[in-house]
Order: structure tokens, then C-alpha cells, then sequence
């Protein structure tokens, strides 16, 4: 029987998105669900309730709680962390690249690639020398694939990406979809969603009432 599927939507310049990334495929892994990870920019999502920055931003009592619980959050977990600059950081050509990614096998070791640099480094993600060196680490062609991101196509399928989070409801990052469509948002969430995206599918297969 084919695994649950989780669907990951997420945005390069999530702070939280950052978390998630960096263990959602252990968690995964050990909870036996397949992933689908969606790159998209949150940025539309927040001009269409006026707002022309991160809410981290547009509220600073919000910010100030936000920066503390990322420190606290990913020593918890072991990860690195370090406020970058400028915030939140333009993701725009790495979700453009990780789309690219996704149907090549790389996504999401670019992904987690692309969130070290920014989080646990401090760079700049919107600068391409820097993609094209997180590209060249994995092997993969940096010329053409920034060549591509840059296409008419790419840019079509990522807007639609954005299209399709709106017209899902989905309003911050991480955001987590089971098969049957129930949403799970913000990384204190992840666990629940893998645990529901497995009794989805034991519900559908009769093994739940």
C-alpha cells in the first residue's frame, strides 16, 4: 500500500519554515508519510490584508517574541541560528530554483541547503552567487538551472503555487495538508499533522471507525 501523504508548504523567508525543513524528513521517515514539499512566497498573501512586510515586522511585541522562541526553539533542537539582514529575506529565485528541484530529485536537500545559508550563516539568499555555490555543492548545474528559474515557465508555475495556497486558506508558514485536506500550520504543528495524516489513512482503509 502506497504511503499517507503530508504536503509541506513553506517560504524561504519563514523563520519557523526553517525548523520544519530541517526535520520534517526524519519525522517523516519514522512516521512511514510521503512527503510533497511546496515552495511559495507568502509576500501576496500578506499584501492581500495590507500588510507590506512580515507580521514579525508590521508588529514588533509579535517580533521580539518571535526572535526569542527561534533561539529557544532551535536549541532545543540542536540546530544553528542567527537573525539574518535584511528581514524577512527576498526567496523569490530559491522558490523559483527549489520548483526546479522538486521534479529532479534535489528539492529538498536545496532546500535545507538554502535555509543553513540564511538561518545558521547569516547570507543573503536572494544573491544567485550564492544559490549558484548552495547549487554547485549538490552537484547540480548552476548556470542552466538559474537559467531556467528565470524562464517565463517557472515563473508561471510559481505563481500558480501561490494561487493555489491562497485559494487553500493557507495564511502563514509552515503549512502542513494531509490527504483529505486537513490543515495544520506553524512548526509546534508538525507532529500532529503526521500523526493525522496517518489515521486519515487508516480511516480510509477501514481500520479506524
Amino acid at each position: 500500500m502506497p504511503k499517507p501523504v503530508l504536503e509541506f508548504w513553506y517560504d524561504f523567508a519563514s523563520t519557523y519554515s526553517y525548523l520544519s525543513a530541517m526535520r520534517i524528513e526524519a519525522a517523516a521517515e519514522e512516521a512511514g508519510v510521503a512527503l510533497v514539499w511546496r515552495p511559495f512566497l507568502l509576500g501576496p498573501i500578506f499584501a492581500a490584508q495590507g500588510w507590506t512586510s512580515s507580521p514579525f515586522n508590521v508588529f514588533p511585541g509579535k517580533g521580539r517574541y518571535m526572535w526569542r522562541d527561534m533561539e529557544r526553539e532551535a536549541a532545543r533542537l540542536g540546530l544553528p541560528f542567527c537573525r539574518p539582514d535584511p528581514f524577512p529575506q527576498n526567496g523569490l529565485l530559491a522558490a523559483r530554483i527549489a520548483l526546479l528541484g522538486g521534479d529532479r530529485g534535489w528539492g529538498p536537500a536545496f532546500t535545507k541547503a538554502v535555509y543553513t545559508a540564511e538561518f545558521a550563516k547569516g547570507r543573503n539568499i536572494s544573491d544567485p552567487v550564492i544559490l549558484s555555490e548552495v547549487l554547485a555543492e549538490l552537484g547540480v548545474d548552476a548556470a542552466s538551472t538559474l537559467e531556467e528559474a528565470e524562464t517565463e515557465a517557472t515563473k508561471t508555475r510559481l505563481r500558480r503555487l501561490g494561487e493555489e495556497a491562497q485559494s487553500r486558506g493557507i495564511f502563514g508558514a509552515p503549512t502542513f495538508f494531509a490527504e483529505d485536506g486537513e490543515m495544520f500550520w506553524g512548526n509546534d504543528r508538525l507532529e500532529r499533522a503526521l500523526e493525522w495524516a496517518m489515521g486519515d489513512r487508516a480511516r480510509r482503509s477501514g481500520f479506524v471507525v
